[in-house]
């Protein structure tokens, strides 16, 4: 599993001209998942995401959770954080969770941050999504599961 961790001061995602989903200060989550994935891998990601201290202090140090500056998400599937371009130019995206299954996953990760922050967007699920943000910083942080699980 991938996590791409943008904070931004705003952002939104927008499916055939409508918002799905839209925060302010918070953080744009594009979400990649592979076969291999398990609830227990997306609970480890979420703990790290939810507890990532990268929003400053008074100070200006990056000290500040989403919890203590009352920051949003705004979660997106993206299968393409699993392209492989070791052969040719056009990527191969067989490592990348089958529709189903990554589907269910993506449900799964939505589902559970809203039990820890209060405000979750979303984007569609395969769908073309559009999206927009102001990234604050810029600030983008790749979780990976096979360096952190």
């Amino acid at each position: 599993m991938k996590f791409v961790i943008q904070r931004v001061t705003q952002a939104s995602c927008t499916v055939n001209h409508k918002i799905t989903g839209q925060i302010d200060r918070g953080f744009l989550v594009l979400i990649g998942i592979s076969d291999s994935d398990t609830r227990e891998i997306a609970d480890k990601m979420i703990k790290k995401l939810v507890g990532l201290r990268i929003f400053e202090d008074t100070e200006g140090k990056t000290n500040l959770s989403l919890h203590d500056v009352g920051g949003s998400l705004l979660l997106i599937s993206q299968f393409t954080l699993y392209a492989d371009c070791k052969k040719g130019n056009r990527p191969s995206f067989i490592r990348a969770g089958k529709p189903d299954m990554a589907n269910n996953m993506y449900e799964y990760i939505v589902e559970r941050c809203k039990t820890e922050i209060p405000v979750v967007e979303r984007g569609i699920f395969g769908a073309d999504m559009k999206l927009s943000l102001l990234n604050d910083g810029p600030f983008t942080i790749i979780l990976d599961s096979d360096e952190i699980c």
